[in-house]
């Protein structure tokens, strides 16, 4: 009897690292959490550090979002079961949520890519049971609660999975989650929490920015409104060197795409803080204007090698592969969005720029996209118990759908099961690393209050 290839890939991924072994938490020797956090610090733009580190200390939960390199750290510390995907690098609870697809339909699904990369499947998984751990004592569950949370997510990742790969590659291609079926997947109790944050997402359009976000001169001319240090306008290009920037862009786009871009012309620019581990890099916003006058927000955001490289180990690649001999990192973030979403935003592209003076002139990758296209999320800590369960199970089993898409999905598929023995370990390794995570919190307030790391802003 020939034993199938999936199977025994699987086969050898337990040998490699028992499912049980899927609760034990590796750390270095030598780990220093706050250390990582200040490595980052020194390449970023340094008037907004201090804006960094007053996010991340607002909660746990905030400190682990803006944290993803100390995580990807401690996961390269320990061994893995060898199977690979095109991995989201971030996925926790908070970056999943609703955009418009192509066809303006409404869409849930992963919406952060700025780690994607290469990496273990259980990387991703564990990043997510985390989370939703941390998340389930923000809400202040009970530690059987976080548990069952937990738990019913690495289930969901299981039984999805397995569901998935009885389809054909195809039909996994074009398997997306809309709202009906988000709403379907909380249940009747939990209608509302969709129907809200579906309702918020779709006024989230360019013409909400443009009202909320802009005036106009007495020219009649569109001017983003300055909110430093949160927006503002800045000398880091002029509107020349940006206009040959957007020609670069153009050219990574599709041919539609790219054709009707060239019917809008740049009106004005500012550097926008964005998220919270994200602070501190290069992200603007631009306002297009079309013939009619409609405008157009795209956003340009810095993209830096993933901590699944520069903190995980894991080799530097675009995921997918690509024609290009010298890709960059802005192109690595436009193929994960593309590899792990079911419909990506047809905006998307890269370039290649340049920051720093004539003695410090140095690259800067970026990608682009569409700025608050009727992107929204629903939050945790508005939810029920039992829809926070609900969403969580959601999002776990939209990540299943992403990493059905690489060649290990059936590999994974076997390897998991279809009993209890990697259930039980993820959920307890969520657990283990929620204490980890909050002891590395009261470390970067000790850190803060002793000077080692610049207090927030305004402080």
């Amino acid at each position: 009897m020939t034993i199938a290839p999936a199977v025994s890939r699987g086969a050898e991924a337990r040998r490699r690292l028992p499912r049980r072994a899927l609760a034990s938490l590796h750390l270095a020797a030598d780990r220093d959490p706050v250390g990582i956090l200040q490595h980052q610090h020194t390449t970023r733009l340094q008037e907004l550090v201090p804006v960094r580190v007053g996010r991340m200390l607002e909660s746990p939960f905030a400190f682990f979002r803006g944290s993803a390199a100390v995580m990807a750290a401690d996961l390269s510390a320990g061994p893995t079961t060898g199977l690979e995907v095109v991995a989201c690098g971030d996925a926790h609870i908070s970056n999943f949520g609703f955009y418009a697809s192509p066809e303006r339909e409404l869409v849930f699904d992963l919406n952060d890519f700025d780690e994607g990369g290469i990496a273990p499947w259980e990387w991703d998984v564990r990043r997510l049971v985390a989370s939703i751990y941390i998340a389930a004592r923000a809400n202040g569950y009970s530690e059987a609660a976080c548990r069952a949370a937990s738990r019913e997510a690495a289930r969901s990742y299981q039984s999805t999975l397995r569901a998935f790969c009885t389809r054909s590659a195809r039909d996994r291609y074009f398997a997306r989650v809309d709202t009906s079926q988000a709403a379907a997947h909380f249940g009747a109790t939990g209608r509302n929490a969709v129907a809200k944050a579906s309702a918020k997402a779709r006024r989230r359009t360019s013409e909400q920015v443009l009202r909320k976000l802009t005036t106009r001169t007495d020219d009649g001319a569109v001017r983003i409104i300055d909110q430093p240090p949160l927006v503002q306008h800045v000398d880091h290009a002029t509107f020349d060197e940006i206009e040959d920037l957007l020609a670069q862009y153009r050219s990574t786009v599709r041919e539609d795409v790219a054709y009707l871009l060239s019917q809008y012309r740049l009106v004005d620019f500012v550097l926008r803080v964005v998220g919270v581990g994200s602070v501190g890099t290069r992200c603007y916003l631009l306002a297009l204007q079309g013939p009619t006058g409609d405008v157009l927000f795209l956003q340009a955001k810095e993209a830096r090698p993933t901590v699944l490289s520069t903190h995980g180990g894991r080799p530097a690649a675009v995921p997918g592969g690509g024609a290009d001999a010298h890709p960059t990192e802005g192109q690595r973030v436009v193929a994960a969005q593309r590899i792990l979403q079911a419909s990506s935003d047809p905006f998307l592209g890269w370039i290649t720029g340049w920051a720093g003076e004539s003695t410090d002139r140095h690259r800067v990758d970026y990608y682009w996209r569409q700025f608050r296209d009727m992107k929204g999320s629903v939050e945790p800590r508005d939810l029920s118990r039992k829809e926070f369960v609900a969403y969580g199970s959601l999002c776990a089993s939209v990540l299943a759908r992403a990493h059905g898409q690489s060649p290990n999905a059936d590999a994974i598929a076997a390897y998991l099961g279809r009993g209890d023995k990697a259930v039980d370990a993820l959920a307890e390794w969520g657990g283990a690393y929620a204490d980890l995570a909050e002891s590395d919190f009261a470390a970067l307030q000790d850190a803060v209050r002793t000077g080692r790391v610049p207090a927030p802003a305004g402080e």
